[in-house]
């Protein structure tokens, strides 16, 4: 009785471990990616309306080039720490300050 009780203890403690650190190291992060697809949005909106000029928008978009390339870096071993989930999530927000900055700073195309 009382092995049975410790198997089944230490299976779930194992199976809550095994599960975290699935979690821990997934390659597909969906927020990223969605702040990514929402950034470049931003940038398209941005020309279409003429709140950013072309050459503000190729700066946005090589700024975008850059966070894919740090990305594709940063998963290119199998996963992806937390650490550097961390230095995007940096990246992203920078970019989406530009972004915000670039749209809003008066000039008209």
């Amino acid at each position: 009785m009382k092995k049975s009780i410790v198997f089944g203890i230490m299976a779930a403690v194992l199976l809550v471990m095994g599960a975290g650190i699935a979690c821990a190291g997934s390659i597909n992060d969906s927020g990223i990616n969605r702040r990514e697809w929402r950034q470049e949005r931003r940038i398209d909106q941005g020309l279409a309306s003429g709140r950013l000029t072309p050459w503000e928008a190729r700066a946005l978009d090589r700024e975008q080039s850059r966070i894919r390339y740090i990305e594709a870096q940063m998963k290119s071993d199998g996963y992806l720490t937390s650490r550097e989930r961390l230095r995007l999530h940096h990246e992203l927000n920078v970019a989406s300050r530009n972004i915000w900055r670039l749209n809003h700073n008066g000039y008209r195309w």
